[in-house]
C-alpha cells in the first residue's frame, strides 16, 4: 500500500503543476516582457529614480543586485540588534552580533537558515518587517538573475541584458504578492493561524500551565514556501501544527514550493521562442525529482530494526497526520528546491534516507532548484553539456544559437566550482583547526562518530545551496558556525549570480547562428538524457568522497 500512495501523492502534485505549467508560466513570460508599467510601479519607479524604459549591461545589473542586497543585509542586521525598542518585541532582547548576522545572511541570501528558536528570539517586528519582507525580495532576485540570463540567450547583438530594478518590483508586485495573499488565506482556512495574542498562558488538563505562542504565521508561511525561503516562525517549521495542520495542507505547501520552478521553464520557452526548450528543461528537473522521491520514499518505508518494522518504516521524526509519504514528499521538494523547510527530522531518517535531501542539494538543487536559481542553474549545465556534446562530434557547440566558447565555459565551470568548494572547505575547517574542531565536536554536535561528520557536512551543504534545512543533532549557534555559515550562505549566493550575469552579458552580445545539419537539436530525448547524466556527474560525484566518510559509512556499517 506504500507505493499506492505514494503514486497518488505523486501523481496529485504531478497533475496540478501540469495543469498551471502552461498558463502560469506564460503570465510570467508576460510580466517580465511586457511593456507597461503599473501605476503603483510607476510610482516606486519615481521614487527610486528609475527610468523603467532604460536596460542595464550586466555590469550594472550586477551592481543593482548587490547594492540592494547589501542594505537588506543591514536593514535585517540593524532590526535584530535594536529589537528590544521595537514595538511587538514581547519584551525579546537583541540576538548576539554573531547571530544577527547569520540570520540577515540567510534571509537576505534566500537561505533562511536559522541558528534559533524563532518564538523566543525574533518579535513580530523583526518576524515582519524584516524576515518576511526579505521572504519576498529575495525571491525577487533569484527570479530577475534567472530572467536576465534567458534574455542573453534571447537577445541579439545587444549590450544589455534588462532592468534589475524593473524585474525586481515586477516579480515581487505581479508574481509573489498576489499569490502570497490569496495562499494566506488558503492556509487560514486550513487552521493556519494569523494573529497578534503573542504569548497565551493555559492550563493544561493535568492543571499545569503551559506558554503557546501566537503571531501572524500565516502571511510569512505561504510567501516562506512559495519564495523556497523556508524559515518557519515557529522552530518545529512546517511540522508545527500552527504552520501545517493537515494533511492536505501538507499537499498545498508542497505545490507552493514547487509552482514557480516547475513553471519557469515554461517562461524560458517562451522568452526563447521556442516551447520545446522548455518542455527539455523541464523534463530534466522532473525526472532528478521523481527518482529522489521514489529512492527516499524506499529507504525510508524499508526502515530497518524491529521498531521501524513494526511501525511500517522508519517513523522517528515524522508526524503522524502526514505518515512517510507526507514526509518524504516534503523532504524531497524542500530540498530539491531552495527552500529548506521541514515537516519532519531529516536529522531522525534512516542513514542512506538522510544522504538523499543531502544529495538533492547537492546536485545543486535543480530539482527543480529554487525560484530563478533553479533555472538559472541548469541552464548553466545545459551549457556544460552543449560544450561537452560539441567535443564528441568535433564542431563549436552552440546553445539557442549561440556559440559556447571559451568565454562562455569559463563562467560555466567557475559556476559549478563555487559550490563544492565552499561545502568542502567548510566541513574541513570545522574538523581541522585546533579549538574550532574540539568547539564544533564538543558543543554543537550531539551525535559523535560518523553521523557528527553528516550533520557538520549536511549544515554547509544547505547553506552554501541557499536552502536553510538542518540536521536538528546540530547546535549551530556559536560564534563559529554562525559565521562560517553566514559567509557561506552570503558567497555561495552571490559569488554564482556574478558568473550568472557575466554569462548573460556575454551570450547578449552575440548575434544568433543558423541552425545546421550539425547543430545539435537540444529539445529531443538524447539531449534530456545527456544533461541529466551531466547534472548527476559534474555535481554529485564531486561529493562522493566525503559522504563515504559520512552517511555511505554509516549506512553500509
Amino acid at each position: 500500500m506504500t507505493w499506492v500512495y505514494a503514486l497518488l501523492a505523486l501523481a496529485t502534485v504531478a497533475i496540478i503543476l501540469g495543469i498551471l505549467y502552461r498558463p502560469f508560466g506564460d503570465y510570467m513570460a508576460w510580466v517580465y516582457t511586457s511593456r507597461k508599467d503599473w501605476k503603483v510601479e510607476r510610482g516606486i519607479y519615481k521614487i527610486i529614480g528609475v527610468d523603467s524604459k532604460t536596460e542595464q549591461t550586466w555590469q550594472a545589473y550586477l551592481r543593482s543586485v548587490l547594492a540592494f542586497s547589501a542594505i537588506g543585509l543591514l536593514i535585517v542586521y540593524g532590526l535584530q540588534r535594536l529589537q528590544q525598542w521595537l514595538p511587538y518585541s514581547l519584551g525579546l532582547t537583541a540576538p548576539s552580533e554573531d547571530l544577527s548576522f547569520n540570520t540577515a545572511a540567510s534571509f537576505v541570501g534566500n537561505t533562511n537558515w536559522q541558528s534559533y528558536s524563532p518564538e523566543l528570539t525574533v518579535g513580530y517586528t523583526v518576524q515582519s518587517a524584516g524576515l518576511a519582507v526579505q521572504n519576498f525580495v529575495s525571491a525577487a532576485v533569484g527570479i530577475a538573475v534567472a530572467i536576465a540570463l534567458v534574455r542573453g540567450f534571447a537577445y541579439r547583438r545587444s549590450g544589455t541584458i534588462g532592468n534589475f530594478w524593473v524585474d525586481l518590483i515586477r516579480g515581487t508586485l505581479r508574481i509573489l504578492l498576489p499569490i502570497a495573499v490569496v495562499g494566506a488565506i488558503v492556509l487560514m482556512i486550513g487552521g493556519v493561524i494569523q494573529n497578534f495574542n503573542g504569548l497565551t498562558t493555559v492550563t493544561t488538563i493535568t492543571g499545569a500551565t503551559q506558554t503557546i505562542p501566537g503571531g501572524p504565521t500565516a502571511s510569512q508561511e505561504v510567501i516562506k514556501l512559495l519564495g523556497t525561503n523556508g524559515g518557519g516562525f515557529f522552530n518545529a517549521n512546517s511540522s508545527h501544527p500552527f504552520e501545517n495542520p493537515t494533511a492536505w495542507t501538507n499537499v498545498f505547501q508542497v505545490l507552493l514550493m514547487l509552482v514557480i520552478p516547475f513553471s519557469l521553464p515554461r517562461t524560458f520557452g517562451r522568452m526563447v521562442g521556442d516551447n520545446r526548450q522548455g518542455y527539455a528543461i523541464v523534463s530534466v528537473m522532473a525526472i532528478l525529482y521523481v527518482a529522489s522521491f521514489s529512492i527516499l520514499t524506499a529507504l525510508e518505508s524499508a526502515g530497518m530494526g524491529t521498531a521501524p518494522g513494526l511501525a511500517g518504516g522508519a517513523m522517528e521524526g515524522k508526524e503522524q497526520r502526514f505518515g512517510i509519504i507526507g514526509s518524504t514528499l516534503f523532504a524531497t521538494t524542500s530540498t530539491g528546491t531552495s527552500t529548506g523547510a521541514v515537516n519532519s527530522m531529516h536529522d531522525s531518517y534512516t542513514a542512506l534516507g538522510g544522504m538523499m535531501p543531502m544529495l538533492n542539494m547537492m546536485l545543486g538543487e535543480v530539482t527543480p532548484g529554487g525560484v530563478g536559481s533553479g533555472l538559472y542553474a541548469i541552464l548553466v549545465l545545459a551549457v556544460i553539456a552543449v560544450f561537452i556534446s560539441g567535443l564528441l562530434i568535433g564542431r563549436t557547440p552552440e546553445y539557442l544559437g549561440k556559440k559556447i566558447g571559451p568565454r562562455e565555459i569559463k563562467l560555466a565551470a567557475l559556476y559549478i566550482l563555487v559550490m563544492p568548494t565552499l561545502v568542502l572547505a567548510g566541513t574541513a575547517l570545522s574538523f581541522a583547526i585546533p579549538g574550532i574542531r574540539e568547539e564544533v565536536e564538543n558543543t554543537s554536535i550531539w551525535n559523535s562518530g560518523i553521523h557528527g561528520v553528516s550533520e557538520v557536512l549536511y549544515a554547509f551543504t544547505s547553506a552554501a545551496n541557499n536552502n536553510g534545512s538542518a540536521f536538528a543533532g546540530l547546535t549551530a549557534n556559536t560564534p563559529w558556525l554562525n559565521t562560517t555559515l553566514g559567509l557561506a550562505i552570503l558567497l555561495g549566493r552571490f559569488v554564482p549570480i556574478v558568473f550568472v550575469l557575466a554569462l548573460a552579458g556575454s551570450l547578449a552580445a552575440q548575434d544568433k547562428v543558423p541552425t545546421t545539419s550539425g547543430t545539435l537539436p537540444t529539445y529531443r530525448p538524447m539531449f534530456i538524457g545527456l544533461l541529466t547524466v551531466v547534472t548527476i556527474l559534474v555535481t554529485a560525484l564531486a561529493f562522493f568522497p566525503v559522504l563515504a566518510l559520512g552517511p555511505l559509512a554509516e549506512g553500509l556499517m
